[in-house]
C-alpha cells in the first residue's frame, strides 16, 4: 500500500509485508502493485497492440543494436558479483534480460500489464512488476546498483533514493534524428528535437554526468515493419495522416539514441 514502505516477501503465490498487505502473483509470474490512483484509464500504459508491434520489430532485429550497446556499456561498470538492476518502463523486458543474462537480479517495472505479462512469460527468472514509475518506486532505499531508463520513464528523486552511493543510472533517449524519415512522412515536416539538455536539467540536483555517447543506424524497412514502427511509437494511422501512411512500401529509416551515464552526487 502507498506510504507503507515495508519489504515484501514472496510466499508461494503471494508477496506479503509485515503489516499484512499482500499482492497475488499472476499466473504468468508478475505482481501488480498498481494502486487505483496510479492509472488514468483501465488499460494503463502501452496497449497490447503496441507491445506486439515492438516485439515483432525486435524479432526482426530492429532495435537490437540499442540493446546490445546498452548491455556492452553496462558490462564495463563495476557493479559487483550479483548486482540489482532495475529497468523503469521495461516494456517486454528484452533489455533487462540481456543485462542480467550472466549475473544479477533483474527487476522490471512498467505501467502496462500487457508488456509485463509478455516479459514474465519470456523471462520467468526475473522479477516483473506492474507499477507507476512516476510515483514512489516499490524498492528499498540504496539497494539498487544500476537503473535503466531506455526510451522510458524517468524519476530522478526516486532513482536517487534507491541507488547505492556507487550505483549508476543509464538513460537512453531518442536522438534528434531518430525516425526522422518516417516522422517527416507522417507529420509533413522535418522536426528535430534534442532531449539531452532536458534530461540533464531534470537530474542536475541529484546526479552528475559520467559519460555521453550515441548509437545510430539506418535500416531499410518494408511496409509491415514500418507500420509496426508507427503502432509502437504512437504515430500510427490517425485520421489526418491515413493517406500518407497508405503510400508506405519501403523506406530507409534512421534509428538513433543518445546514451547518458549518470552517478548520484554524494
Amino acid at each position: 500500500m502507498r506510504r507503507c514502505g515495508l519489504p515484501l516477501q514472496r510466499r508461494d503465490g503471494t508477496f506479503v509485508c509485515a503489516a499484512g498487505h499482500s499482492y497475488d502473483v499472476a499466473r504468468s509470474g508478475y505482481v501488480n502493485l498498481l494502486q487505483p490512483q496510479d492509472r488514468r484509464s483501465r488499460e494503463a500504459g502501452d496497449s497490447r497492440a503496441a507491445v506486439e508491434a515492438r516485439a515483432s520489430l525486435l524479432a526482426a532485429g530492429v532495435g537490437r543494436t540499442l540493446i546490445d550497446t546498452i548491455a556492452n556499456r553496462a558490462a564495463t561498470f563495476d557493479l559487483g558479483d550479483d548486482p540489482v538492476i532495475v529497468d523503469l518502463g521495461c516494456g517486454s523486458g528484452d533489455a533487462l534480460a540481456a543485462l542480467t543474462a550472466r549475473a544479477g537480479t533483474g527487476i522490471g517495472i512498467d505501467l502496462s500489464t500487457a508488456a509485463i505479462e509478455r516479459a514474465a512469460r519470456h523471462f520467468p527468472d526475473r522479477t516483473w512488476v506492474v507499477a507507476n514509475a512516476d510515483r514512489r518506486l516499490p524498492l528499498l532505499d540504496r539497494h539498487v546498483d544500476l537503473v535503466l531508463s531506455l526510451h522510458g520513464r524517468r524519476n530522478p528523486a526516486e532513482v536517487a533514493r534507491v541507488l547505492t552511493p556507487m550505483g549508476q543510472l543509464l538513460v537512453a533517449v531518442p536522438a534528434a534524428d531518430d525516425l526522422i524519415e518516417l516522422r517527416e512522412l507522417v507529420q509533413g515536416q522535418r522536426l528535430e528535437h534534442d532531449r539531452v539538455g532536458a534530461v540533464l536539467e531534470e537530474h542536475e540536483a541529484s546526479f552528475q554526468l559520467v559519460d555521453r555517447s550515441a548509437v545510430r543506424e539506418t535500416l531499410e524497412l518494408h511496409r509491415e515493419a514500418l507500420l509496426n514502427m508507427l503502432r509502437g511509437t504512437y504515430r500510427g494511422v490517425r485520421r489526418g495522416v491515413a493517406e500518407r501512411v497508405a503510400t508506405l512500401t519501403r523506406m530507409k529509416v534512421t534509428l538513433a539514441s543518445d546514451i547518458l551515464v549518470l552517478r548520484p552526487i554524494t
